[in-house]
């Protein structure tokens, strides 16, 4: 009797590793949900470097104007500058083992399940960095060139528990950006849930008499204020937390501190930048020391205040 020929459902054209295809699912799945999860890596200014173990950030002031005196030689005009150094964090790494006696025993698939969490355990991670970075940004008392502006903090009693308060903040906050020359543009508020759904319930912010499509009571949606766009993240519940006695094992950069009285944040593209050494690594390697496969999920990244001025945090006190 002759042996069969399996069709190996994780070859490529019939050839090569029998599982390539299995990778690459899973792979799909960890940056699917990692995609999904992550709010607040496309509001930074991101670099990627080959090697290092740092980056340089170029951090420029403005350049004054003035009137010419017929005759006399144009110069040009001083412009400060700084640099802002912002170093790689150790790699942070989300694991799952599954041993093969498991897999076999169990009846439904578990690996997708795996990969799901693995991206949104990284996405948490990075959030939380991002988020503590733009309070501290706002807090932050000294410009990164002399003569530029600062961070602003808006200080309002009520500005978690009532909605109109929270407004009020934010067009404060707005204005102030206004005033420091921050562009209007890639401007994001960022809330918690709670907050978030308190907004929905003000006229202003959904009613078609105050907005042609600004939000929607019934799909529980705000879309803007005062002209910045309001994202909801479940990350910032985590975040607005008091994290001073944090462990601060593998951070090569600050991310920590009292975050308890927050309420909310506007944040300009240039506020924070993230360097990357290495994006998102995954894989899937079968153990046969201990009967199992080993799926990791890794990357090598790090944050920093870049401008301050370009951030506002709402708090509910000074």
């Amino acid at each position: 009797m002759s042996n069969a020929n399996p069709a190996r459902l994780g070859q490529i054209n019939s050839a090569g590793d029998a599982n390539a295809l299995f990778l690459k699912i899973f792979s799909g799945e960890v940056l699917s949900a990692f995609e999904r999860e992550n709010v607040m890596l496309n509001y930074t200014t991101t670099r990627t470097i080959a090697n290092g173990k740092s980056a340089q950030f170029p951090v420029t002031g403005t350049i004054t104007a003035s009137y010419h005196t017929a005759g006399n030689e144009i110069l040009g005009d001083p412009m400060n500058k700084n640099e802002k150094i912002i170093n790689i964090d150790d790699m942070l790494v989300s694991s799952a083992f599954i041993a093969e006696i498991d897999e076999l025993k169990n009846h439904y698939d578990v690996r997708s399940i795996f990969s799901t969490q693995m991206g949104q355990a990284l996405a948490k991670r990075i959030d939380k960095h991002l988020l503590n970075l733009c309070v501290l940004a706002g807090r932050t008392a000294v410009a990164n060139v002399t003569g530029g502006s600062i961070g602003t903090k808006v200080v309002n009693a009520n500005a978690i528990t009532t909605a109109t308060s929270f407004i009020d903040a934010v067009f404060e906050g707005v204005q102030k950006m206004d005033e420091k020359d921050v562009p209007s543009s890639d401007r994001v508020c960022i809330v918690p849930p709670a907050l978030y759904y308190k907004l929905c319930n003000v006229d202003k912010l959904v009613s078609r008499d105050f907005s042609d499509a600004n939000g929607d009571f019934g799909k529980g949606s705000v879309v803007a204020i005062g002209g910045v766009p309001v994202v909801k993240s479940n990350t910032a519940v985590d975040s607005f937390t008091d994290q001073s006695a944090v462990a601060t094992s593998g951070q090569n950069n600050t991310y920590i501190g009292n975050f308890a009285n927050v309420a909310g944040i506007i944040i300009q593209k240039s506020a924070i930048g993230t360097v990357k050494l290495k994006d998102m690594v995954l894989e899937s390697t079968y153990d046969p020391r201990r009967l199992g496969t080993l799926m990791t999920a890794r990357m090598a990244c790090g944050s920093g205040i870049l401008r301050p001025e370009s951030a506002v945090v709402i708090q509910t006190s000074a």
